[in-house]
């Protein structure tokens, strides 16, 4: 378990040196387009495109698992300890966040048709209209919801596999799993074979979600902002679709002061001030709940190295 747990800090280090790199050759990437090779609705008639779906989604997402697993069960200890952070650091993207938001943050000096074109890369919904403040909003909503999907998940998986030695394997999972939802998980043409990679996602997310929410309440609780920041989680969680990406969002829109908005669809929170003024205070909720949550994961492994039989 302090292996694990060395492992994991490793990882943390190399994500915040190397990032995500842009290459075609990415596991990530690699995966992306095994979907999209099966991930066509009309290779299939839709009376078992439903069926088809669940079984992709599985053997997907274990043949993407399996390489982590083999490595993580055979490999010598001091092996594990070079190859381990980089193989771990595949499954989650915490440094992408502040990356993307910079991305669009400088695109938006040269203007707001250059922030829309940037800002695209980041959410589905479309862009061509927004102001810059909406613009804002994609970026932080963004980074609120992939605070759990690119960060808690897939680390909070890994360390609930570690203690059956399969840690790497299980973020590996979670990574594919949760790269299905973002690419077939819609209600369109693909709602019938994405319908599995999207009641997976929710299930998946689930803890994870409310653990993040539970993180970023104690870091604004710490800033006076306790009260804000569940009024708002309570009354407009729920307005954003699904299951678990509003919980982020209206904690930190709610402790920030700041108002997210999809138009047309949601609003959550209070603008007390724009998105201009507060962004780094969300920027610093995101870091403080990640380090928060990792340096509970290394304590927590390294204190189940010493209970007996686990």
């Amino acid at each position: 378990m302090v292996l694990s747990a060395l492992v994991f800090l490793l990882s943390l280090l190399v994500d915040r040196v190397v990032g995500d790199p842009h290459t075609p050759h990415h596991p990530v990437a690699l995966l992306g387009r095994i979907i999209d090779w099966w991930g066509k609705p009309s290779l299939y008639p839709p009376s078992i495109q439903k069926l088809a779906g669940i079984g992709l989604w599985f053997i997907t997402g274990s043949l993407f698992a399996l390489p982590f697993l083999i490595f993580e069960r055979f490999s010598p200890w001091f092996v594990y300890l070079i190859i381990g952070p980089f193989l771990l650091k595949i499954t989650f993207a915490w440094r992408s966040l502040d990356d993307h938001r910079n991305a669009v943050l400088n695109s938006l000096n040269l203007g707001l048709n250059q922030g829309r074109k940037n800002v695209r890369m980041m959410v589905s919904r479309d862009t061509t209209a927004l102001d810059r403040e909406h613009i804002l909003s994609a970026v932080y909503e963004s980074m609120s919801e992939n605070l759990v999907d690119s960060v808690i998940a897939p680390v909070m998986y890994y360390g609930i596999g570690e203690i059956a030695g399969i840690g790497l394997a299980c973020a590996a999972f979670y990574r594919a799993a949760n790269t299905m939802d973002a690419m077939l998980g819609y209600r369109d043409e693909r709602e019938k074979l994405g319908w599995c990679a999207a009641r997976a996602d929710d299930i998946l997310n689930y803890v994870p979600a409310r653990l993040t929410g539970g993180l970023l309440l104690i870091f604004f609780g710490l800033r006076g902002r306790f009260k804000e920041a569940i009024t708002t989680l309570i009354r407009d969680a729920r307005k954003r679709p699904g299951y678990n990406g509003g919980i982020p969002m209206a904690v930190i829109a709610g402790g920030a002061g700041v108002a997210f908005e999809k138009p047309g669809v949601y609003r959550i929170g209070y603008a007390e001030q724009s998105l201009d003024e507060r962004g780094n205070d969300i920027v610093k909720s995101i870091q403080f709940t990640t380090v928060l949550f990792s340096g509970l994961l290394i304590g927590a492994l390294c204190l189940l190295h010493y209970i007996p039989n686990i």
